[in-house]
């Protein structure tokens, strides 16, 4: 897993919480790593899993929850490291590009980034996007969604085929724009 998405969720912890929160889950956890990440790195992606599930037993809060909200803070991230991916006009095309242009240029600037594949379908107001990877990101994509949702700023309704499982590693997202 790229370093990026490290660098990112040490700064999410540090920015939500406080650096000395970040420095002690690194301590806590038996990173491979050692925790010293860089946003060039690449890292195994059980460390992330590792340092979410820890800050949850930390912070007693809900793991999915935490994934969820680091997924909403990525999306605003690479929104601003990587505006020309942002371009489209509306939310539904934007998602639908994922697959076929967005996943492209990751992979110029990344060729071994390992990325799921996203299928989307859209039917009038309804945008449906089946998630699959070899990780289990469910959680992470949905937050990257609802964050994509606000960067939009559109009205729309988004459920999840599996509900309460999180550590999914497909899943099926409808999105649906709310029609006044």
């Amino acid at each position: 897993m790229k370093g990026m998405v490290f660098t990112e969720f040490v700064e999410l912890v540090e920015e939500k919480f406080s650096p000395d929160l970040a420095d002690q889950l690194i301590d806590e956890c038996d990173l491979p790593s050692g925790g010293a990440y860089t946003s060039v790195g690449a890292y195994d992606h059980k460390e992330i899993i590792e340092l979410v599930s820890k800050l949850s037993e930390v912070c007693d809060l809900p793991v999915r929850d935490l994934i969820i909200t680091f997924g909403q803070h990525l999306i605003g991230k690479f929104s601003e490291q990587f505006p020309e991916m942002f371009k489209k006009n509306d939310l539904f095309s934007f998602l639908k590009s994922i697959h076929g242009h967005v996943h492209i240029e990751v992979k110029k600037l990344y060729p071994d980034a390992e990325l799921p594949d996203i299928e989307a379908k859209q039917d009038g107001d309804t945008l449906t996007l089946r998630y699959f990877s070899t990780r289990p990101f469910a959680d992470l994509a949905y937050g990257l969604i609802a964050g994509s949702i606000h960067y939009y700023g559109e009205q729309v309704v988004l459920e999840r085929s599996n509900g309460e499982d999180s550590m999914s590693m497909e899943e099926t997202f409808k999105l649906r724009r709310v029609v006044n």
